[in-house]
């Protein structure tokens, strides 16, 4: 850890860049305590790491402090030096008594207090929305920033993101979902946006390199979005995932398979406007072209032209899924004004972008097309083909 109380009670931080000749005089002329547990801790000044306070004996904090790594500390360190570089009121290790939680930053900007987790390891689900709760309860922001050593590219554009990955998304002030992280060696923050999920664990995104040096906060907390979706890759990274679910059948989708084949439906003939990327698709783990299907047959399947929709029924619908866990979500701690049914709303209004449905009302949609299911693969390439000629630059624009 990087702050310790004094014997007189004043908090010291090695967030101030002091000099070793410096604090190897503090060291020999003043004792230091945890400010959580109160148990002395001495303040290492070796070679091999950067300075930091070691709890003495087997206690909880020692237990959770000492299992910090260099990239850790240097990374918290460096994010508190940025921030006070600004001008911003900041305090490293902030131990709050209130809700018995040391964040690794406190901040206030623009009139918002903020509680900065940098998280380079995994945490359970638990103690990561345990923590996020109690953030809220006491009016803080919670900024969880992860280690950017995680953030897995598979190839241009794809990431694979785990489930402990998504805790990290956040809203910006824009609307805009993004996922912030931090890598202190290259002293960088690399943000993802545009986050397309058509997989448990893959999905389309746009990243972006923003130095410390020349970033400031806002920057950060809403970062400028530009999307630069490829309706064509998505359409191709689809194909590959369809065919991977074939060769690695799980119970749950032998599940789906059965239930399409009894609609005379084919998962390697279904249509471009079934499984579509689609704003808030994050909140549900279900690939969306599973999701997306399962829609078809309870709403639209057997809908007429001029056939009214009300979300209303395709909510129901949708819930019976979920019971039924034929569809999961995902929880996301620091989304908390939205749901997944937010995505089932974007899937119907993509389809009105296109043209199949025509909004009547806020919640209720008139069937004016319908979707046209292929029966062989040359059907299949054709419709696929003239979709993202006509559709590229709409779908551009999510």
């Amino acid at each position: 850890m990087l702050t310790a109380q004094t014997k007189s009670g004043t908090i010291f931080s090695l967030g101030k860049e002091y000099k070793k000749e410096t604090l190897l005089i503090i060291r020999n002329n003043e004792e230091f305590f945890c400010p959580a547990c109160g148990e002395r801790v001495s303040l290492k000044l070796g070679n091999q790491r950067i300075y930091h306070f070691a709890h003495r004996g087997g206690t909880v904090c020692r237990d959770f402090y000492e299992g910090e790594t260099v990239y850790h500390m240097k990374g918290k360190l460096q994010l508190y030096q940025w921030l006070e570089r600004q001008g911003i009121p900041v305090a490293l290790e902030y131990y709050d008594a209130k809700i018995n939680q040391r964040p690794d930053i406190v901040f206030h900007f623009d009139g918002i207090k903020y509680a900065l987790e940098y998280q380079c390891s995994p945490i359970s689900e638990e103690i990561f929305f345990k923590r996020t709760a109690a953030y809220y309860e006491q009016n803080y922001i919670p900024l969880w920033i992860m280690g950017s050593k995680h953030l897995k590219a598979k190839r241009s554009n794809v990431f694979s993101l785990s489930n402990f990955d998504y805790f990290f998304f956040r809203e910006t002030k824009d609307n805009h979902l993004i996922l912030p992280s931090y890598c202190p060696e290259e002293k960088q923050f690399k943000i993802l946006s545009s986050i397309y999920p058509y997989s448990i664990k893959n999905a389309l995104a746009n990243i972006t390199h923003h130095s410390i040096q020349k970033t400031g906060i806002e920057e950060i907390l809403s970062p400028e979005i530009i999307n630069h979706f490829s309706l064509a890759k998505w359409s191709m990274e689809m194909e590959k995932f369809t065919l991977n679910l074939l060769l690695h059948p799980s119970p749950n989708l032998n599940r789906f398979l059965r239930e399409i084949y009894r609609h005379n439906l084919n998962i390697y003939l279904l249509p471009p406007e079934i499984g579509l990327p689609v704003s808030h698709s994050l909140f549900i783990q279900t690939p969306s072209i599973i999701w997306q299907t399962y829609l078809y047959l309870d709403v639209l399947q057997d809908k007429m032209p001029k056939d009214l929709i009300d979300l209303k029924e395709v909510e129901k619908h949708y819930n019976k899924r979920l019971i039924k866990k034929e569809i999961i979500n995902r929880n996301i701690p620091q989304l908390t004004s939205e749901g997944s049914f937010s995505a089932v709303k974007d899937y119907f209004q993509q389809l009105e972008r296109l043209g199949i449905l025509v909004r009547k009302s806020e919640t209720v949609f008139q069937l004016e097309t319908s979707i046209f299911i292929p029966k062989s693969n040359r059907e299949k390439e054709e419709r696929r083909n003239e979709f993202c000629q006509k559709n590229k630059f709409l779908l551009a624009k999510l």
